[in-house]
């Protein structure tokens, strides 16, 4: 959204010190693990933007709290199965042997909002090591959230999303909805259902010091009923934990991870055909 929008569309200036309000009138404390999916825009005009929402996390969740974002970058993929845009099929072999390999430093964030690309150049965040989905964290669980993130099967067990839900973390979505919501990705994982199938996918690659274009497996992940998942959570018994509340002008919810993924996990098995 446009700049001159978001002034329009907002009241007050947010500060640091709003936003450290509402995430506390939320339910945000000291020394939780929160995994943040956010939208700037949708928080209103920022005094200090991206910078002063991450400084206003941190200091919420203080030196025992951990906050992980995701800072997927799926442009680096087989050009075959790009859609938006699609590109020529000519040139899908130039693009698999020229396509620089993943960098964590250097590698940016593809569609994944302003907070996200600050948070993961900040000094002291762990970023792991998957080239199209990875994630990045800060405190004292960073390491052991994003070490071994899997090639293969990204999302499932050897991932950071299973690591959250080890440490019994908490997902907060900030101005969106759940169709963001990664956590899913990982109910898809261990859900049984009759349509859930194993693709092949491509990236570039650092591999003992050279550049490689490497080949790996994944579930065939579909977000398309993630909204509807969380709707009939939020109307569930288990979805009793979650809290609503605003942040600036941003509806969120906060919730136990463990609490949605179980929920999806059987949701899955019901409904996905």
């Amino acid at each position: 959204m446009p700049e001159g929008q978001v002034v329009h569309k907002t009241e007050t200036p947010v500060t640091v010190e709003s936003l450290q309000t509402d995430f506390k009138a939320l339910g945000i404390e000291k020394g939780m693990v929160l995994l943040v999916h956010s939208s700037l825009s949708a928080i209103g005009w920022v005094c200090g933007g991206a910078v002063a929402t991450i400084i206003a996390l941190q200091e919420m969740l203080g030196k025992t709290g951990t906050l992980v974002m995701p800072t997927h970058s799926t442009d680096l993929s087989d050009p075959s199965q790009w859609e938006n845009p699609p590109v020529p099929e000519a040139w899908w072999q130039t693009i698999r042997e020229t396509m620089p390999a993943y960098d964590p430093d250097m590698t940016p964030t593809r569609s994944m909002g302003k907070i996200v690309e600050t948070f993961r150049k900040q000094k002291g965040v762990f970023r792991s090591t998957h080239p199209q989905g990875s994630f990045c964290a800060r405190g004292p669980q960073a390491s052991y959230i994003t070490d071994n993130h899997s090639l293969a099967f990204g999302f499932g067990e050897n991932s950071p999303l299973a690591r959250i839900y080890d440490l019994q973390g908490s997902v907060l979505l900030l101005g969106v909805g759940h169709s963001n919501n990664t956590s899913i990705h990982l109910a898809e994982y261990r859900a049984d259902f009759p349509a859930k199938s194993v693709v092949r996918e491509g990236a570039p690659i650092s591999q003992a010091g050279s550049r490689v274009w490497a080949i790996f497996e994944n579930i065939d992940v579909d977000a398309s009923d993630f909204d509807r998942i969380g709707e009939d959570f939020m109307q569930s018994d288990a979805g009793k934990v979650i809290r609503h509340g605003k942040v600036g002008n941003a509806n969120c919810q906060l919730m136990p991870q463990r609490a949605v993924v179980d929920f999806a996990v059987d949701w899955l098995e019901k409904n996905r055909m």
